[in-house]
């Protein structure tokens, strides 16, 4: 029997991941019923990425957070015995603003050192925190504030949220930190915190920035202050851009590890071994484009999928034909060759990934051929 699986990521605006695998699988199974069909959602450390290893089998565990503006929050992480994931985008994300409203300045990462702390205390040991996704760009300073961290102002007083607050920052005191837990920093970009490809320059513009230059003086001082507290300058790290600079605060005071977003799911989830065994991996996202070429779920999946046939679904697909070959995708399907409206297209997208998937489902079987070309 012919073994697919289905390992798309979310369709940002539109469906989760698990929404995209549920109705490829539907459509897969409306016409060659026979197929071994297994959906299994992914996810690169933002949005999404507890829900992957639930759905794994993981514990979801509930807990209440600060929000990314200071109200109070329902979130959850997923745990299996002392090892757990955070994810940053469910607790002080985007998508966690009231009303969607950006709040550059103002908004903190507190709520993650919440759950971070509220894991650890129920046992967690080893814990991977998801950062994409994020509302704030004070380089982890509220997370390591909610830990045990002291920031003060020159009158000694404990510093504002967000990134108006590190501006008041004299003194960094670390020693109230925790140090039992490993800590595993899973990112979708390796940005360092400041300079031309850090946190402001490349990530400011998406949650409300319109002055960089005192946001990156801002993250310059933090910096140095941090690097001063802990002996290590970590600002050019690989991924300590990611997140607004939570990645520089956890890796620097917190002395965790970056690691690909999609090859910590991958792992811990056991998923690399299901896409191991299969004869067809279907995989994808909401836009497949330059971005998805530098460490994107679908393009780790596909790396992992050894012999297997990969084919990317999309809301739309913006590679070229040597670009998506290239990635390891055999064909792509994007929703804009049934809907090319936009707006119509993200409405309809599970009723699209419906029709895609027996599409594919007639494309690629044991009795075709894998397919020589990428649409």
């Amino acid at each position: 029997m012919m073994r697919v699986v289905v390992a798309p990521d979310k369709f940002k605006g539109s469906l989760s991941a698990a929404q995209v695998a549920a109705a490829v699988a539907a459509g897969i199974r409306s016409v060659r019923p026979d197929r071994d069909v297994v959906s299994a959602p992914v996810a690169d450390g933002g949005d999404g990425t507890v829900d992957a290893f639930v759905a794994a089998g993981w514990e979801r565990v509930a807990v209440r957070a600060t929000g990314p503006t200071g109200h109070p929050h329902e979130t959850s992480y997923a745990r299996r015995d002392a090892a757990g994931v955070v994810e940053l985008a469910s607790v002080v994300g985007l998508a966690a603003l009231p009303g969607g409203r950006p709040a550059p300045l103002q908004a903190s990462t507190f709520g993650l050192g919440e759950v971070i702390g509220a894991a650890r205390a129920a046992g967690v040991r080893e814990l991977s925190v998801g950062v994409g996704g994020s509302a704030s760009t004070d380089g982890g300073a509220g997370l390591l504030q909610a830990l045990g961290a002291r920031l003060t102002d020159r009158a000694g007083r404990r510093i504002g949220p967000g990134a108006a607050g590190l501006a008041d920052l004299v003194a960094v005191d670390i020693a109230g930190l925790p140090t039992d837990v490993r800590i595993e920093l899973a990112a979708d970009v390796d940005n360092p915190l400041t300079g031309p490809n850090g946190a402001v320059a490349v990530f400011g513009a998406q949650k409300g920035i319109t002055d960089p230059a005192p946001v990156q003086r801002s993250l310059q001082h933090w910096a140095d202050l941090l690097g001063a507290a802990t002996g290590r300058d970590l600002r050019t790290a690989p991924g300590a851009g990611a997140a607004g600079g939570t990645g520089f605060a956890l890796l620097a005071a917190l002395g965790a590890q970056f690691r690909p977003g999609i090859d910590v799911v991958l792992a811990r989830t056991g998923l690399r071994d299901v896409l191991r065994d299969a004869d067809l991996v279907i995989t994808g996202e909401g836009s497949l484009d330059e971005q998805t070429l530098s460490g994107k779920a679908p393009v780790g999946v596909a790396r992992a999928a050894g012999s297997a046939t990969v084919v990317a679904v999309a809301g739309r697909n913006l590679l070229s034909v040597a670009q998506a070959r290239a990635a390891g995708f055999a064909a792509v399907y994007p929703l804009t060759e049934l809907q090319p409206d936009p707006v119509r297209s993200m409405r309809d997208a599970a009723a699209l990934l419906h029709r895609i998937g027996a599409r594919i489902a007639t494309d690629f079987g044991p009795d075709q051929p894998a397919s020589n070309r990428a649409r």
